[in-house]
């Protein structure tokens, strides 16, 4: 039996250009040509195909002209959302021209405690991958901490889902990689557990890329934000919720809470009965404990197909060149989202 081949990846060629002053990753003597040559040892290890290495390329090599991150040089383009303890904005970054989506997170905490948020919040520099939103640096102003990162102009899934009423089973399965390759990166290269998928979190642009968001890599502020707000529960798994020992399997709980409301347009809890789920998936529901069919369909419906309005919901799911259509052109105001929906790679 022939010995199996090897998958090498392509090289990177990240370009060492750094802006004069502070470092761009917010450090101390880390802003070096053998800094980048350091990462780009690190970036090699992973498997990535030709695009995906040209787009992290292009950010990283963007990423090392941006310099120290400062309120003044951003100007505010227009409100992206609210939620849990913080508001994202869409800004400019003056000085380098680059859009940013930037968290600003009120708090009311001690300069040492601070400190220490921002401090946790450099291991970001260290999470590239496709699957992961780019960072681009954390500062303190004004009373607010400032998160600054990669804008992804399709929005979240769940503003997606809002006008898609249904996701497709297709695209779930395409959403389906990218949050697992994401959560298995933060986990095998970082030692690092989302603690908040849901929906919300998973990000979507125009190129068709799908990215993890707001994961929790400072713990400091995580617990800050604990004693400020309230925390979203609803996709918490159950040793979480009764405050017992949990690891990253409570992540695939969350990430399999939001797959199925993608998939049936609502919070699954409380589950569909038969007849909501007839109307969904458009096929007869059999009861399996008395073996009831409480409904018949003439055949399967087709992946994608749209389901005509009848019963319990009425809402139509959308059709996949519909849900192009949308993200496309009423979410990001134009693009190329194909490679989320052909046969292309995830990211």
């Amino acid at each position: 039996m022939p010995a199996k081949r090897k998958l090498v990846p392509p090289a990177l060629n990240i370009t060492p250009t750094i802006a004069e002053g502070p470092s761009p990753t917010g450090g101390e003597g880390d802003g070096s040509e053998a800094h980048l040559v350091d990462l780009q040892k690190k970036l090699e290890e992973l498997e990535l195909d030709e695009q995906q290495k040209k787009r992290l390329e292009a950010f990283l090599t963007q990423k090392a002209k941006v310099g120290e991150l400062k309120d003044d040089d951003f100007e505010r383009i227009s409100e992206l959302g609210a939620g849990n303890g913080g508001v994202v904005t869409k800004v400019q970054h003056k000085p380098s021209g680059l859009i940013m989506a930037r968290k600003l997170i009120h708090l009311e905490i001690k300069p040492a405690i601070r400190n220490q948020i921002i401090r946790e919040l450099q291991v970001l520099h260290e999470c590239n991958s496709p699957y992961i939103v780019g960072f681009y640096g954390a500062f303190y102003s004004d009373g607010e901490i400032s998160i600054c990162m990669e804008h992804m102009d399709g929005g979240s899934l769940d503003q997606v889902l809002k006008e898609a009423k249904r996701i497709p089973e297709e695209i779930l399965g395409k959403v389906s990689i990218a949050v697992l390759r994401g959560l298995a990166y933060l986990r095998e290269k970082h030692q690092i557990m989302h603690r908040d998928v849901k929906p919300s979190n998973i990000l979507v642009n125009s190129r068709g890329e799908i990215k993890l968001c707001d994961f929790g890599v400072s713990g400091q502020l995580i617990d800050s934000m604990a004693n400020s707000f309230v925390g979203t529960r609803s996709y918490m798994s159950p040793e979480r919720l009764q405050g017992t020992h949990y690891s990253v399997q409570s992540d695939i709980w969350s990430m399999g809470l939001s797959l199925v409301e993608l998939s049936i347009g609502r919070y699954p809890i409380p589950p569909p009965d038969g007849k909501e789920l007839e109307v969904i998936f458009g096929r007869p529901i059999v009861d399996g404990a008395e073996g009831e069919t409480h409904s018949i369909s003439p055949r399967p419906r087709p992946p994608g197909r749209p389901v005509s309005g009848h019963g319990m919901d009425s809402r139509p799911a959308m059709a996949i060149f519909e849900l192009l259509d949308y993200i496309v052109n009423e979410v990001s105001g134009g693009g190329g989202i194909l490679t989320l929906f052909n046969g292309g790679p995830v990211g």
